[in-house]
């Protein structure tokens, strides 16, 4: 009889127990820090255990803690020092003496402790929401309010403030300034990407640790003392790496915002979408804002296994072409779709085996290069993508600029080097054994295939969103969508396979490349195509290798993706 297979169990978990608002809960001794390394659980992190938020400005669980907006003032019992015999003073009913924290010289005051640097002890107890901990709160915010401007009408941060919310949640009705509020600059140019309000900042540092610590750049610091203490860069240079913008999301308040995005639109009034950066490899999750099909920002999504909370400018600001006034919208070459379908699908069929070339950009999705791969397989077509390569970085940037050249590789359209085949294309070109071309998202005049040897083509069929010289070349162009106007799946270079979603109507008659790809490959080759990105994604997943021994589904890719061994 086989010996039957053990399965090991995870170690288990040492807790702490602490009572919060008196329930009794049991913590992770230990919780990972910004870095990922194990280190004691807080208070502020015992209570979002149990359920309740502590509000707070400098803490922000991916950088150093620094405890210095006092937001967070929690009142606390703990246990009593132990006596002589090593045991801690007790109750007469044999239970642990908590004695509440107090003011070392006046013992009628009570003392709070820093909730996101104090922590916990066993059997500690934290009044999260007493009395004692809500006057502590309400006096931090009275300070940090008195020399806050009153221009909420026209801050960009207006309905995402933590000033606001908690001002309301947490603050007093009125209160006892009664002087002239302290005048600090407004409007500081900081850099190339970030306007500084001095007056609305609550001084909570997120930022400089953000660009020391984080993008490895000391760029920020506090200047002067006092009620004008304010951010500042070193001798004014201009604040200017490739993540400035993450300052303005991880700002509480209004006092770092965006100048892409500063008075252009109420955060209220925009429609949220998860989405995907295509700006390179990487594929950082984001979220596009919009409204009325137009897109005003790209926004980080967090997702520890690609970007964190994190997002480079660069590809936080690639989206202006989206809303370019020179898009390809019409079908060209034909009058409209279905005639141009029908006679791609009928001079597809006159196609001689082997001379036929396909270039799927890899720009395009997992299920588009699956299609174009569908009809080089029935056609006998030589395959490659157009490589786009960079500078990259220590932090998400990567080298490649493609968003998909790994399912490119993954689905077969591209070899283990992207472009190694674009010269023997060109070649068979000019030598007339490839006389017809198809071509997804690249422009082949700038890799080796000249205007004059496109012109040598018996049928030349392109698909893409901006004029190129290849576009002005096609005798059938096919307008196609940008990923904010279409569902599907990129594979980053790590081998995440991700899903995005449709936030934008494509204009005029731009259409998802899947669409029309599935119609053209279901007239070619005979095999019934899917009208559904689903089940477009689950047949590819079906067949595929490395989407196959993942078991992959649309459905379980969730928000967050699944990694494939490469």
């Amino acid at each position: 009889m086989a010996e039957e297979t053990k399965t090991e169990e995870p170690p288990a978990i040492e807790t702490i127990t602490v009572k919060v608002d008196g329930q009794e809960i049991d913590v992770p001794k230990l919780t990972p820090d910004w870095q990922g390394n194990l280190v004691p659980t807080t208070v502020l992190q015992a209570c979002e255990h149990a359920g309740i938020e502590i509000p707070h400005y400098c803490y922000h669980p991916k950088l150093p803690v620094a405890g210095n907006c006092r937001m967070c003032l929690v009142h606390v019992g703990m246990p009593g020092r132990p006596g002589p015999d090593g045991k801690p003073p007790m109750n007469e009913d044999g239970s642990l003496k908590i004695d509440p924290m107090v003011l070392p010289y006046e013992r009628s005051t009570p003392k709070g402790v820093i909730g996101c640097a104090t922590n916990l002890i066993p059997g500690m107890e934290i009044y999260a929401s007493s009395p004692e901990t809500k006057e502590m709160r309400e006096a931090v915010l009275e300070s940090l309010l008195i020399n806050h401007p009153l221009d909420c009408t026209i801050c960009d941060q207006a309905g995402e403030c933590k000033l606001q919310e908690y001002s309301v949640e947490h603050g007093q009705a009125e209160s006892q300034f009664a002087e002239y509020k302290v005048h600090k600059p407004k409007a500081v140019d900081l850099g190339p990407r970030i306007m500084l309000d001095a007056e609305r900042c609550v001084l909570c540092t997120r930022c400089i640790r953000f660009t020391k610590d984080i993008a490895d750049d000391d760029a920020l610091g506090i200047v002067n003392r006092g009620s004008y203490n304010t951010i500042a860069t070193f001798l004014d240079t201009p604040f200017d790496n490739n993540y400035t913008l993450n300052t303005a999301d991880i700002c509480p308040v209004g006092a770092l915002t965006s100048k892409d995005f500063r008075f252009q639109m109420r955060v209220w009034f925009l429609k949220e979408t998860d989405s995907l950066c295509t700006g390179c490899g990487t594929n950082c999750n984001t979220v596009i804002g919009s409204r009325e099909n137009t897109m005003y920002r790209y926004e980080p999504r967090e997702n520890d296994a690609v970007n964190g909370p994190w997002m480079c400018d660069s590809g936080r600001l690639n989206y202006k072409w989206i809303g370019r006034e020179d898009r390809l919208t019409e079908v060209q070459g034909a009058s409209g779709w279905a005639t141009a379908i029908t006679e791609i699908s009928g001079k597809l069929e006159e196609v001689e085996a082997g001379s036929m070339a396909i270039i799927g950009g890899a720009r395009q999705t997992n299920e588009e290069l699956y299609l174009l791969k569908k009809l080089a397989n029935k056609l006998e077509a030589v395959t490659d993508s157009v490589p786009r390569m960079g500078e990259g970085d220590h932090l998400l940037s990567c080298p490649d600029k493609n968003p998909n050249s790994t399912g490119s590789r993954l689905i077969g359209i591209a070899g283990e080097t992207l472009g190694s085949r674009l010269a023997d294309i060109a070649v068979g070109i000019e030598v007339g054994t490839i006389k017809t071309l198809i071509v997804f998202g690249d422009d082949v005049t700038q890799h080796g295939i000249s205007e004059a040897l496109l012109d040598q083509l018996d049928l030349l069929v392109v698909s893409d969103i901006l004029p190129n010289a290849t576009t002005a070349k096609a005798h059938y162009l096919l307008p196609g969508c940008a990923h904010a106007e279409k569902r599907g799946t990129f594979t980053n270079v790590k081998g995440r396979v991700q899903k995005f979603m449709k936030a934008l109507e494509a204009p005029g008659e731009a259409r998802a490349e899947w669409e029309f790809l599935h119609e053209l490959v279901e007239n070619t080759t005979g095999q019934n195509g899917y009208s559904t990105i689903e089940g477009l994604f689950n047949q590819m997943a079906g067949e595929v290798e490395a989407f196959k021994a993942k078991e992959l589904t649309w459905a379980a890719l969730g928000d967050t993706g699944v990694t494939v061994e490469l």
